[in-house]
């Protein structure tokens, strides 16, 4: 019969573990084979939106396939396997394409987003998958549910532990061979021939050893539960403290901040981590402290959303929609049905009586809120590119405050589209600022066409006040070989992004300091001129800087000056 029993530690049949390494070497194989294609710009590398769907099914669809084997009957295997490999393929071949915008690309890999959404989304659903299966219908228990979840998520984590420790042996190991000067595994471990499929292997590996063992996953889980739990009572305190001062500190020190969304949606969720470590599966009570707090949690979870959601509307009135907060209102409605369901379960007597019912709905709510962002129907670019376009149209904002870098390069296809119609359309002085300022996005992109990889950082920088000159030799500055080079803005470290650069003399010494400030979120620094010349980072500026708009139209307006100290430096024998 094509079943499997119900019990959890049904015993696993003794060709699995061969099996899993075959599928963990072919996905190695797989992977180098990429590799290769991409290092040297060969076939399939060099048609994207072929290249980008094997890369993301060689990654994610082995990992589905070695865990089902073994707990999924062949037919609903084959068809959980195919229908994740369609939607994985589908999903990432949209996500090239609305990249491609007409020009090309650098690689042609999936963007870092695609790969957070869709392996949290492949995560959940083959939960819920592997749990339906156990109990052989489609929406299964609650306790299958938490079982089968929180053993998958160890075993992903300890696999990955797993493969880290197996580098640190062998890199143990080849650092005792060098001492001998006998350096052929180190050589070996800087190939890519070997490191991919050794990583891949261990990965299976363990895989299959945390299924094995599941008494050892079920021990470590319960560890993790009670560790995370005990946290509960003081993030709870905490946050009812935060909330029990708004009304004698006011709303706008938390606005002031510029990511009070963000910072209350995170509070959100790691209060639903900690309420379902206390909760578990429901079936016992934890000790009165923990079961108050997280009754208690459970209530705190609704002010929470909804200041978020207030610090969210604010930013939209105020700016229009960008693609971080078309991300931000996704999490929001996720954060919703947790606060609504959680508040509701807090107001029944007993355990949270209803609080299983409210993660399984949210656990489906959260794979269609993942698809739609992966969609064109919830596609984060293109809502903000018409949502800014919109702004525009109504003359919220001028032409010339319009934030075209990020139009370009946050917009993808729809924002290069949406800036050709604006071209089109403009007229007057204001087509010419534009042609310009198109000409130079445009730059790096037919760099990168035609292979020169040479990045333009005159064409990247708009100077300020209008008609400044970059100081000598800042331009022909290599700065990717500065120190710190990852403090610098994207910029400076990028083709693809567009900065403010602000002359002005800070040092009093005659000698100009560059203020260099990016959009976005981006961040800034201050460039400056040593001893001997060269020029190098001085201070970073805040990252929120680039997000306000009042202040960033004084600085171009050259409302600008060098402020001396407050206090002077203390300097003691030299």
């Amino acid at each position: 019969m094509d079943t499997l029993p119900d019990t959890i530690d049904h015993r696993l049949p003794s060709w699995l573990g061969h099996a899993r390494i075959g599928i963990g070497l072919a996905q190695g194989a797989l992977l180098y084979l990429l590799y290769t294609a991409l290092q040297h710009n060969s076939w399939p590398a060099t048609v994207p939106l072929l290249f980008a769907p094997l890369v993301m099914l060689g990654v994610l669809l082995p990992i589905i396939l070695s865990s089902a084997l073994g707990h999924l009957p062949r037919r609903t295997l084959a068809r959980w396997c195919g229908a994740a490999a369609v939607a994985i393929a589908l999903l990432t071949m949209y996500d090239i394409w609305r990249r491609l915008g007409g020009t090309e690309m650098l690689r042609p890999t999936p963007s870092s987003a695609l790969w957070v959404y869709l392996a949290a989304g492949c995560f959940i659903a083959h939960a819920l998958v592997l749990a339906g299966a156990r109990e052989r219908r489609r929406v299964a228990s609650y306790a299958t549910y938490f079982e089968v979840a929180w053993t998958l998520g160890l075993q992903v984590a300890f696999s990955g532990l797993f493969v880290g420790v197996a580098w640190l042996v062998l890199q143990m190991g080849a650092s005792l061979f060098d001492l001998i000067r006998l350096d052929f595994l180190s050589q070996a471990m800087r190939k890519a021939w070997f490191f991919i499929p050794v990583t891949t292997f261990a990965f299976a590996s363990a895989m299959h050893l945390t299924d094995v063992k599941p008494a050892i996953v079920r021990g470590i889980r319960n560890l993790v539960h009670v560790l995370l739990s005990w946290t509960l009572p003081v993030l709870t305190l905490l946050v009812a403290g935060f909330l029990a001062s708004l009304p004698f500190t006011g709303l706008a020190p938390l606005w002031a901040t510029r990511s009070a969304a963000g910072m209350l949606l995170s509070a959100a969720a790691t209060f639903v981590v900690l309420i379902n470590a206390a909760y578990q599966d429901g079936s016992e009570r934890p000790a009165r402290v923990i079961a108050i707090s997280a009754r208690v949690a459970s209530l705190l979870l609704a002010p929470l959303t909804l200041l978020a959601a207030y610090a969210l509307a604010l930013r939209v009135v105020d700016h229009g929609w960008s693609t971080d907060r078309v991300i931000a209102a996704a999490c929001l409605l996720v954060a919703a049905c947790y606060a609504g369901g959680y508040a509701a379960a807090a107001l029944r007597r007993g355990w949270l009586p209803t609080l299983a019912g409210v993660n399984i709905a949210a656990a489906f709510a959260v794979i269609g809120v993942l698809a739609l962002l992966l969609s064109p129907l919830g596609d984060p670019g293109r809502i903000a590119v018409a949502s800014q376009l919109a702004r525009l149209d109504a003359g919220k904002i001028p032409l010339r405050q319009l934030d075209l870098a990020y139009l370009w390069h946050h917009g993808a296809r729809y924002g290069r589209a949406a800036l050709a119609r604006v071209e089109s359309n403009t007229t007057g002085t204001d087509a010419a600022w534009l042609r310009t300022e198109l000409a130079r996005l445009r730059q790096p992109d037919l760099d990168a066409g035609t292979g020169t990889g040479v990045m333009r950082l005159a064409d990247q920088l708009r100077v300020w006040p209008a008609g400044t000159t970059l100081p000598a030799g800042f331009v022909e500055t290599e700065w990717r070989h500065a120190q710190q080079w990852g403090r610098l803005p994207r910029c400076m470290r990028s083709q693809n992004a567009a900065c403010d650069a602000f002359v002005l003399d800070l040092g009093g010494d005659a000698r100009p300091e560059v203020v260099v400030v990016g959009a976005d979120g981006d961040g800034g620094a201050v460039l400056r001129q040593n001893a001997r010349g060269a020029w190098e980072l001085a201070a970073s500026l805040p990252v929120m800087l680039g997000d306000c708009t009042s202040l960033f139209d004084a600085m171009r307006a050259g409302r600008l000056r060098a402020a001396p100290p407050v206090l002077a430096d203390l300097e003691i024998d030299g």
